[in-house]
């Protein structure tokens, strides 16, 4: 690849780059290996710029394995193990490979993290002119229109709403790239942001008064001219589906997409390649529809009525669908006749606007806008209300404030593989959960990834002398037994006191988690010990992990959430406390229909979705324990299953290579002789079991 004064020079980049794939696969390998070899050495440009680092022979096999795939634009579905460096064994080849690559993250926070941190350092270390850019969706930038709009017309909840209004609009005014991450002043969460940011809905596009200036437009030119660019999977999907101006404009000129965090995908796959309709969305176009009116020059009595009607038709369905957050089958929901009037109510609210609306279409960009999305919402509704097609299932999400409605395929294999063969270019899979031991089977059936080669590389981390798997006797042969979770807690709080403190004890659902929150307040309270108590829902996830890192003696209460993408290193954490395998709840309207497609297809769903799912979920949450060379602790897995069931060895098999016990005091003797300070004097300190 031509690079000049440090910029990529990118019109060529396809041509200038050696075609590998006419090369016998050996010659391939050989081309590749001095390349990364020389990245990856002991005393190569990363040893010696990167603090920390540490070569590990699993690392450099991976980079070239991925180097090679590139070069050949293959398929590679790629496994590695906790401490392998996964990151920069994809950073080092998409920056020697000289082509433009996509990279993409499983959330928001490692997309930060990705770009802020571990692309610079690489690049640097590898003095790369590589430019790179960031692109997320467009609800993380501010919109300059929408934030004018509401200075002027909105009528806010509260002056503390205001204040953050006049805080974001401060921040516009002063920002080089309107990201909202970058705004600390403004909660992540404030309802206001609905005020302040544009969807793929509301934007008026190359009709806003504010379009040169936009962020969204900037973030997306700065993409295109990149030759390395940080997604995540939800902006992705998106916007291949949807056909957006972001990835669907970059995928033509990229030579790689790299996926990290890949478990991920095949439920993000499915959810966009479906159609939802959302309670939010409809509250939305409803109070765009009366600040647009009054932006126009007045409100309109009739539309300003008819707007209230659908706000009022979204909020009643909501409240239709029942208190508790859950997820639920469309035919068991419709059949509520409360919910079924509701969504009547909706439909026809809708669709008394949709007319009126478009008769005023003409008075502002904003009003046009605003009946386009009318018209799109009345007809995803009513498909949605209809829909017979086949391999699909209708469902409804209820969420505290919102109610969902879905259409999902059972699969996205097909549509996947079809957005991957629109042109020849190299896909990389990685994540440290992608196999059932050895079997990849489970992932690449779901994403149609037949032609990939499928490697994986264990951990470097000594796992026997690093980390002691205990499995406890005597709990209840039935985890759905109703006296399980104080079983559970029976059993851990022995443990729990060995170790000073610093757990997670992670639970497969919110009402086990409940239910243990209380057992253990009691107990702490009981004996009078100092081990600060922090529960998932009662603060954001990062302001938990903060408090839990300082605190250093603490224990967490987690579910769905800090199963992963959770890093905490050092003594803060000596303990993992698993109440069970993460079999998904068979009620779940998704995995339910999965189900029963597959069992009408002769297969067997237990063995071909729901156990492959229960034990890459356990590897994510076993995977919490030992995030470093120096880190030493306790997996605790309670489920008596993995030893009274025939597929316990397979659980077991795909676990690190812990040593086991079942015995109470090995597991308080190895925790012991951690030397923590402050832990029960029961357990021995007189055996170093490393």
């Amino acid at each position: 690849m031509v690079r000049k004064y440090g910029k990529a020079v990118n019109e060529n980049a396809s041509r200038l780059r050696y075609d590998a794939s006419r090369l016998p696969m050996k010659a391939a390998r050989e081309q590749a290996a001095p390349q990364v070899a020389q990245a990856f050495a002991p005393d190569g440009p990363l040893s010696r710029h990167i603090a920390g680092y540490r070569h590990r022979a699993q690392q450099v096999e991976m980079a070239s394995a991925i180097f090679e795939a590139i070069q050949r634009n293959r398929v590679l579905v790629a496994e590695a193990g906790t401490g392998t460096g996964k990151t920069f064994a994809y950073l080092v080849p998409a920056l020697l490979s000289g082509g433009k690559v996509i990279l993409s993250t499983g959330t928001k926070t490692l997309q930060d993290q990705l770009y802020g941190r571990d692309l610079p350092e690489v690049r640097n270390a590898l003095r790369s002119g590589a430019s790179a850019a960031l692109l997320k969706g467009r609800a993380n930038y501010v919109c300059l229109y929408r934030v004018a709009r509401a200075a002027s017309e909105a009528r806010l909840a509260s002056r503390a709403e205001a204040e953050q209004l006049r805080r974001i609009g401060q921040f516009a005014r002063l920002s080089a790239t309107g990201d909202r991450a970058e705004l600390a002043g403004v909660p992540e969460d404030a309802s206001v942001w609905s005020y302040a940011t544009s969807t793929r809905d509301n934007c008026l596009g190359q009709e806003c008064p504010d379009y040169r200036e936009c962020f969204v437009m900037r973030a997306r030119k700065n993409a295109l001219a990149a030759d390395i660019v940080v997604v995540n999977h939800h902006l992705f999907f998106a916007d291949v589906m949807l056909r957006d101006e972001g990835i669907a404009e970059l995928l033509p000129a990229c030579n790689t997409v790299i996926f990290d965090e890949a478990h991920q995908l095949p439920d993000t796959a499915r959810m966009f390649f479906g159609e939802t309709v959302s309670s939010a969305q409809l509250i939305e176009l409803a109070r765009d529809v009366r600040l647009e009116l009054r932006a126009a020059g007045g409100a309109s009595p009739e539309l300003d009525r008819l707007a209230l009607r659908v706000d009022k038709a979204a909020r009643d369905l909501r409240l239709a669908a029942g208190e508790e957050p859950a997820r639920r089958a469309w035919r068991e929901v419709v059949a509520q006749r409360v919910f079924a009037e509701a969504l009547h109510a909706l439909d026809a609210a809708l669709g008394a606007l949709s007319a009126p609306l478009a008769a005023q279409a003409e008075r502002s960009e904003g009003l046009e806008a605003c009946a386009r999305r009318g018209a799109e919402l009345a007809e995803r509704l009513a498909r949605l209300g209809t829909a017979q097609e086949p391999n699909t299932v209708r469902w409804v999400e209820v969420f505290a404030h919102a109610v969902q409605l879905h259409l999902t395929p059972l699969s996205s294999a097909e549509l996947f593989t079809r957005q991957r063969e629109s042109m020849p270019r190299a896909w990389i899979f990685t994540s440290a959960t992608l196999a059932v031991g050895e079997d990849f089977n489970h992932f690449t059936r779901e994403l149609g990834l037949d032609d990939a080669d499928a490697r994986r590389w264990e951990s470097p981390f000594d796992y026997p002398n690093q980390a002691l798997f205990y499995a406890p006797r005597g709990l209840p042969a039935d985890p759905n037994d109703p006296a399980y979770t104080a079983a559970v807690i029976d059993a851990a709080w022995p443990v729990l006191r060995a170790s000073g403190g610093r757990a997670f004890l992670l639970f497969t659902s919110l009402r086990a988690l409940r239910r243990a929150h209380e057992f253990i307040a009691e107990r702490i309270a009981r004996e009078g010990v100092d081990y600060p108590l922090l529960v998932q829902g009662t603060g954001s996830r990062s302001e938990l992990l903060e408090r839990f890192r300082t605190l250093g003696n603490a224990v967490l209460l987690g579910s769905q959430s800090f199963w992963e993408g959770v890093d905490v290193r050092g003594e803060a954490l000596t303990l993992v406390v698993i109440d069970k395998l993460p079999f998904a709840p068979p009620d779940d309207p998704v995995l339910a229909a999965r189900i029963d497609a597959m069992r009408a297809a002769g297969g067997n769903p237990f063995t071909g979705i729901q156990l492959p799912h229960a034990v890459l979920q356990l590897k994510q949450g076993a995977g919490r324990l030992i995030r470093d060379e120096a880190d030493r602790g306790v997996l605790m897995l309670c489920d008596p299953r993995v030893f009274s069931k025939p597929y316990g060895r397979a659980v077991r098999a795909s676990l690190p290579p812990m040593r086991l016990t079942r015995e109470l005091d090995e597991a308080r003797k190895f925790l012991g002789a951690l030397g923590l300070t402050n832990p029960d004097p029961r357990a021995s300190t007189t055996e170093h079991p490393w």
